[in-house]
């Protein structure tokens, strides 16, 4: 979000404590404010034009956190990055009035996502390509689904394994190591960098696991949730930057910029949009985003940063996806 925080995470911090499902927030405006038949609501932009942008920021945000680390240390890229989201996301409750959540309790559940969500994988993944591609970095992050898939069977007892989700499972760890290059013995590959990717990934579905046993039914919105745990990351950033990095002796205008761009769209923006996503088309048409952003990625690193790639990388990241979409197949009731 990079894979930022999955469409299912929004769902769960929205739902409500009762098995009653709760109406969407348009739908909640329409029943509030009956207008006569023969006047039309709004349009917003459509959502298609919405997910192909959002697909374009997350894809490029891999682009943005390599051009940042040529000038700052990965801790000050995620540190950078976690202010400027935290920064579009407090305008955006400003505007809307939203509170932020109540009891010390939820703060503390809070702070750990905060952690597995932001903290860790933002500053991962930054550290990661300071010697491995944005374009490896990319197709790393598209691991995040099959990490989920293996962990829900057996941190969640609801989600049974069917033969064709774990067929997409092993399908998609055939794919990583199509991209790694396993029959080559991982010659070239710098094998820290690439764990370090694969490990920002893995911390994202332990990061939803945790919210979903831990948050739901708070009756918070997820505007205010993620702006409290965005808040909540930077704090725990601007806490460890110092003690691992000393301050720039100067400041370089680009990697800078691609600091600022990659906090306000990649993450404060981004999730703005993924949230419209969610209440208009639903959590499973909003999560294919996820699908495009390792090709986003592979053709910026390739075309913007003269990134070279060889045959595997693209073959292995198909069978990823293809991997990765078999493991979000649903059985038939």
């Amino acid at each position: 979000m990079c894979y930022e925080i999955p469409s299912s995470i929004v769902t769960t911090m929205t739902a409500a404590p009762t098995p009653v499902p709760a109406p969407s927030p348009v739908t909640a405006t329409a029943t509030r404010t009956s207008r006569p038949a023969t006047v039309r609501p709004r349009r917003t932009l459509d959502w298609r034009l919405r997910f192909g942008a959002l697909s374009l920021i997350w894809g490029f945000s891999f682009l943005l956190i390599k051009v940042g680390t040529q000038g700052y240390a990965p801790f000050q890229v995620t540190l950078g990055r976690l202010a400027f989201g935290t920064a579009v996301l407090a305008v955006a409750m400003a505007v809307k009035r939203e509170r932020l959540p109540r009891g010390a309790r939820t703060w503390g559940h809070l702070a750990v996502a905060a952690f597995l969500l932001n903290a860790l994988p933002f500053s991962l993944f930054a550290y990661a390509e300071l010697t491995i591609p944005s374009t490896l970095a990319g197709i790393c992050n598209a691991t995040s689904p099959l990490w989920g898939m293996a962990l829900s069977l057996v941190a969640l007892s609801e989600d049974r394994p069917t033969r064709l989700r774990v067929a997409g499972l092993g399908l998609g760890f055939l794919g990583v190591l199509t991209v790694l290059g396993a029959w080559q013995g991982f010659s070239g590959l710098d094998a820290r960098g690439t764990g370090m990717a694969l490990l920002a990934s893995l911390s994202y579905p332990i990061g939803w696991i945790y919210v979903r046993r831990t948050l739901a039914g708070v009756g918070s919105s997820a505007l205010s949730m993620t702006g409290a745990q965005l808040f909540l990351g930077t704090l725990q950033l601007a806490l460890v930057t110092p003690l691992f990095t000393t301050l720039p002796s100067r400041f370089p205008l680009l990697p800078l910029l691609a600091i600022a761009a990659l906090g306000s769209l990649g993450t404060g923006l981004a999730l703005l949009i993924q949230y419209g996503l969610v209440a208009e088309i639903g959590p499973t048409t909003a999560q294919m985003v996820t699908y495009f952003i390792p090709v986003i990625a592979t053709a910026a690193g390739v075309a913007l940063l003269d990134e070279s790639l060889t045959w595997s990388t693209p073959a292995g990241a198909v069978i990823v996806l293809a991997g990765a979409a078999l493991t979000q197949a649903r059985s038939r009731s």
